[in-house]
């Protein structure tokens, strides 16, 4: 059983505190009445001297005995989750090697259960995705074929060629949907942990600009994302801004109270009031007629959303304008 625990008795951690409080407590009136009951027979150098080493080394066991039935399992765990979160399957196959008190073998156990199920749950919707993509590509691209063909049937009326124009438009469209839904589930899974700074990765953005130009702003300071994941972020919100007509995109990196953020800008004609409760919503486009799926901005906010990060509009820019939130955490370079 994913995360099992071994039966068998543990204390419970009201025991194991309840004790570690009465030795600090009863330790030091003890040694000095041992210390006065000693000193008789030892004299009162050698007395303290046993009593200290004797107290030095109640306080050592004491050491061990908290760190592996507390701090032990507690940091074991907290590295389980680690490995939980780049994707390590034996990370919840495998139970801890010692959970100390009871409470912490029940809290390891069910923690590790849910990390299985929850992975388990991921791995059953990718598959479900691939299977249903898979499968609905074959009869689209029938349709698609066969729509082709009749365009260049004969005899066919105004009227019925913009049917079948709309037959071969919808199934292109969903042929895109379709990539695009795979795309998500990758996403969801994907591993792009990392740190990358802007100055390192303007160049490699310039074919995504299609004429606009980039300003960067705090070029040297590290976003927690990985080369990889950043180019798929900024390369989707680079392209939606070449397709609305922009000619700038501004890239600002800053490292705050909240955490790094990273303030995506162009000079287009921006997001209308009404859209901005839905510009991250799956399918939700003002593009469609160009081929647009309305995934784009749904793409950007999964990935980042499984890497602890959230983006949002920028109220305050001219034109189109994202915020994009790392939170600070103990491992972050810039904390």
């Amino acid at each position: 059983m994913p995360g099992g625990v071994i039966r068998k008795w543990r204390p419970s951690l009201g025991l194991v505190l309840g004790g570690a409080l009465a030795f600090t407590l009863a330790a030091p009136p003890a040694g000095v009445l041992v210390t006065y009951w000693l000193s008789p027979g030892l004299g009162f150098r050698n007395a303290a001297l046993l009593v200290t080493a004797a107290v030095v080394l109640g306080t050592a066991v004491l050491g061990i005995l908290l760190w592996r039935l507390i701090l032990g399992p507690v940091t074991a765990l907290t590295e389980r989750a680690e490995a939980l979160g780049r994707g390590e399957r034996r990370a919840f196959l495998e139970p801890l090697r010692h959970y100390g008190t009871r409470e912490m073998g029940e809290l390891g156990s069910r923690v590790l259960d849910m990390a299985g199920q929850l992975q388990g749950r991921e791995a059953t919707v990718r598959s479900f995705t691939d299977h249903v993509t898979h499968e609905l590509k074959t009869p689209i691209a029938a349709i698609r074929g066969a729509a082709e063909m009749l365009e260049e049937a004969e005899g066919l009326g105004d009227q019925d060629r913009r049917l079948v124009a709309t037959v071969v438009a919808s199934a292109g469209r969903m042929d895109r949907l379709l990539t695009e839904l795979r795309r998500v589930a990758v996403l969801r899974e994907a591993d792009f942990r990392g740190v990358t700074r802007l100055a390192e990765e303007a160049e490699a953005l310039r074919p995504d600009l299609a004429g606009l130009s980039l300003e960067v702003e705090g070029g040297t300071v590290p976003l927690p994302l990985s080369r990889e994941g950043l180019r798929i972020v900024l390369g989707q919100l680079i392209g939606n801004a070449a397709g609305v007509g922009a000619t700038r995109v501004r890239l600002r990196a800053r490292a705050g109270d909240p955490g790094t953020v990273l303030t995506v800008e162009d000079d287009g004609p921006g997001i209308a009031p009404g859209d901005r409760t839905r510009i991250f919503d799956p399918f939700f486009t003002t593009r469609r007629e160009a081929g647009g799926t309305g995934m784009g901005l749904h793409i950007v906010r999964t990935l980042l959303d499984a890497h602890g990060a959230s983006i949002e509009i920028d109220e305050a820019g001219d034109g189109a304008a994202f915020r994009l939130i790392f939170p600070r955490t103990a491992g972050d370079p810039a904390a």
